[in-house]
């Protein structure tokens, strides 16, 4: 009941004027790269609103921008240390998808005998309507006590930060966890076959590992506009470094703290799947491959047998996770070889 009545009071802040929507759209475009913040008490002063996205070269580092929802005791609490952290990628307004995360992959006791902890990493909501979409935020969260909010403000531009500040936690607060899984929210995610055929619990952690999609000498984007645009100046080579596609990829918790520690060598690049990749060829560690086809980075229609055999598949809404979950659940047994 709190879920719904926050969403509809998220509703209905955003309803309140069609020029406003206008105005949050068009800021979602211009908003700046980040905001630093002095102390947690967010909104006790205006926001400094810029109408013009300050330059590439200018993003900084992960490390002037506080946690401000905060849980350093969640890896703590049980006998073993985390086999796996999901660290979910999510916007401040996705109240309804992060419960359907909740009601499906991300449930954290779907593996069973498998320590698996789950955070929603997020950054500060638009100006417009900030402080009474932070109010529903501190709600949910004394509900459910997993979102992760640091102090720059939560733009697309600004992913990468988000990253960061997401392997930032864990080497602050689980340092034990064996494995870390970035995770965007619109993909559907099998953390069965990800923990028991890919990472295998019964072996050591491999301490230079990162698995997904990968692309081999892929090409930057130099067309101006385009979405992952890169400009000469910002990266002048002709190819990217192998990487793992952004929408879900695993690393060892030891890869994950040396990328963090590298990727202050260099400014940092908004494509965050690129960045890792980059981050990985200065530490000399190449992607390792996972079982063929399993990371998918284009739509599939839903198969219950074929899912089975799947980590990811990305471009899943929250509705259709609900609508097959069930369904995903308990068909394991009907298919001949899971």
């Amino acid at each position: 009941m709190k879920l719904i009545k926050c969403d509809l009071m998220l509703g209905a802040l955003l309803c309140t004027a069609s020029g406003g929507l206008l105005m949050l759209l068009l800021a979602s475009w211009t908003a700046p790269t980040s905001l630093r913040l002095p102390s947690p008490r967010i909104f006790s002063k205006t926001f400094e609103w810029q109408a013009q996205t300050p330059h590439l070269l200018n993003l900084t580092d992960p490390y002037p921008y506080p946690f401000l929802i905060n849980h350093p005791d969640k890896c703590e609490g049980s006998r073993d240390a985390p086999f796996l952290l999901m660290l979910v990628m999510t916007r401040p307004q996705d109240v309804v998808v992060r419960q359907a995360i909740r009601q499906t992959w991300g449930n954290e006791t779907l593996v069973p005998g498998v320590v698996i902890r789950r955070l929603f990493v997020l950054g500060l909501p638009q100006p417009l309507f900030a402080q009474e979409l932070q109010t529903l935020l501190e709600e949910e969260d004394r509900e459910y006590g997993d979102l992760l909010q640091a102090g720059f403000l939560d733009t697309y531009h600004n992913l990468t930060l988000k990253v960061l500040m997401g392997l930032e936690w864990m080497g602050q607060s689980c340092p034990t966890a064996h494995y870390v899984l970035k995770v965007d929210t619109d993909v559907f995610l099998n953390p069965s076959f990800l923990v028991q055929q890919v990472l295998q619990p019964n072996r050591p952690p491999q301490p230079n590992f990162i698995t997904g999609h990968i692309y081999r000498n892929p090409v930057p984007l130099r067309t101006q506009g385009h979405k992952w645009y890169v400009p000469l100046e910002l990266y002048s080579h002709d190819k990217y470094p192998d990487y793992c596609g952004g929408p879900g990829y695993v690393m060892s918790s030891s890869l994950a703290l040396r990328i963090l520690t590298v990727a202050q060598r260099f400014k940092a690049m908004y494509v965050e799947d690129v960045f890792v990749g980059l981050c990985l060829k200065q530490l000399g560690v190449k992607p390792t491959p996972a079982p063929p086809n399993t990371f998918l980075m284009s739509r599939r229609k839903y198969n219950h047998c074929a899912f089975h055999q799947l980590v990811l598949v990305h471009h899943f809404q929250s509705q259709e996770l609900l609508q097959i979950w069930p369904k995903f659940l308990t068909s394991s047994s009907a298919c001949p070889s899971v």
